[in-house]
């Protein structure tokens, strides 16, 4: 009979061999040992290469969109300015702070002149409304 001590040896010795990292149905063959390696595929991105069609395709698409986003802006200018003038002399509070807002708006979408003009004079509309009219 083999001694407690000597089981435990031999359960040792069993996980330290080759068979005891198998799976179950190979390690019982033993004569099946040649494919137990992992193996995997990986497979990489092709690089994208653009073609010069698409490069002048994209370069009309910028074109046309800073073309759009320059009339919006200055349509938004044009809304801004008016919106200001329209503060001198109507509701000079709300007006003029449309007329700021819509002149940030605009100079953001490229029509500068058209947004800095509509912000000065929507401050000097609230401005006036504030402190001057009150006094008359």
């Amino acid at each position: 009979m083999a001694s407690e001590f000597e089981k435990k040896e031999e359960k040792l010795d069993r996980f330290d061999s080759d068979l005891a990292y198998e799976e179950p149905h190979v390690s019982r063959a033993k004569g099946h040992r040649d494919f137990l390696e992992e193996h995997a595929a990986e497979v990489a991105v092709p690089p994208v290469v653009q073609s010069d069609r698409s490069r002048e395709r994209e370069a009309i698409f910028e074109e046309e969109r800073s073309d759009v986003m320059g009339m919006s802006g200055r349509g938004l200018g044009i809304l801004g300015l008016a919106l200001s003038i329209l503060s001198l002399f109507f509701l000079p509070i709300i007006m003029g702070a449309a007329g700021i807002i819509v002149g940030f708006i605009a100079r953001k979408r490229g029509a500068t002149g058209l947004g800095a003009w509509a912000i000065g004079i929507g401050v000097v509309s609230i401005v006036v409304g504030i402190f001057v009219l009150p006094l008359f």
